[in-house]
């Protein structure tokens, strides 16, 4: 008869975190067929399937997300239990926190600043299906994610995210300091005709960002990169203009200008804090305080 072993609760959490048995493979330094027979010993064990197979990857079953949260309890007792045995040092936490890059770059290293430092807390940049995929598999406590419009929940899985509202503000340009609209500090939409923008992938790959969305015209995107830190130093050679989240205006260092946008369409960013529901510790309540606070200044 089948099993369940720690080795399988932890492919079951790597799994759940990676969204595909490769990703997870690679992570946990085993073969693909490793990992899918462990998945597969703890589907006899548990007598259904744990996981649905798509062509974009694998989500967990109600079956699954169940056993999920026994293996998060499961495993981070285990961990306790193998630090507690190593002697080493309790310390306050740790709290394990993730955050895409641009609020990775501004307001969350003010935040974990502001703490005690006994409390430690550990920091993993991301985007926001890999953050949420990772506050479900248990390896992250709280996560700092972006949002745009239509505000819909992060994600269509089980069970639902608790999420608090940081900051809802509106897009704005990040221009050459030398750009005519540097000195203006606000322009009309109908102004960003004929621009050159540097833009980035989303997530999906369908989509560039960095450019200002809506616009009437086929937009002049020359440049594509990946991190936002680049696109700012081609904005600051005074190559291209590009889009900026609201978070960023204290962060984008000499060169570069903020320039607000008016007229339609409108655009609006959101930043959330998400977590699982149920009662937090005394660690993770203050640094989520803390984030708050850091946020809202």
């Amino acid at each position: 008869m089948a099993e369940i072993s720690p080795t399988g609760l932890r492919v079951l959490r790597e799994v759940a975190q990676a969204g595909s048995f490769s990703a997870a493979a690679d992570a946990l330094g085993y073969t693909q067929s490793a990992v899918s027979r462990q998945v597969a010993g703890l589907e006899a064990a548990a007598g259904r399937r744990l996981f649905e197979r798509s062509r974009h990857g694998v989500s967990l079953t109600t079956a699954g997300a169940r056993l999920l949260t026994s293996a998060i309890r499961v495993l981070d007792e285990l961990d306790t239990a193998r630090r507690e045995l190593s002697g080493e040092e309790a310390a306050v936490g740790p709290v394990r926190m993730g955050a895409f890059a641009t609020a990775a770059a501004s307001f969350v290293p003010r935040a974990v600043a502001s703490l005690p430092r006994e409390l430690r807390v550990t920091v993993r940049e991301g985007t926001t299906p890999v953050l949420t995929r990772a506050l479900r598999a248990g390896t992250l406590d709280v996560a700092v994610l972006a949002q745009s419009p239509p505000f819909r929940p992060v994600d269509a899985e089980s069970p639902p995210l608790e999420l608090t509202t940081l900051s809802e503000r509106e897009l704005v340009l990040g221009v050459p300091i030398h750009h005519p609209f540097a000195s203006t500090g606000v322009v009309d939409v109908g102004q960003l005709e004929g621009q050159v923008w540097v833009a980035s992938r989303s997530d999906a790959g369908e989509s560039l960002l960095g450019v200002w969305p809506g616009l009437a015209e086929r937009p002049d995107v020359r440049y594509v990169v990946r991190d936002w830190l680049a696109k700012l130093q081609i904005v600051r050679a005074g190559l291209a203009i590009t889009t900026l989240a609201p978070i960023t205006r204290d962060v984008v260092g000499e060169g570069v200008a903020t320039v607000a946008v008016r007229g339609e369409p409108r655009e609006t960013r959101r930043v959330v804090l998400a977590r699982r529901r149920g009662a937090l510790d005394g660690a993770a309540a203050r640094v989520v305080d803390a984030l708050i606070a850091a946020a809202r200044t």
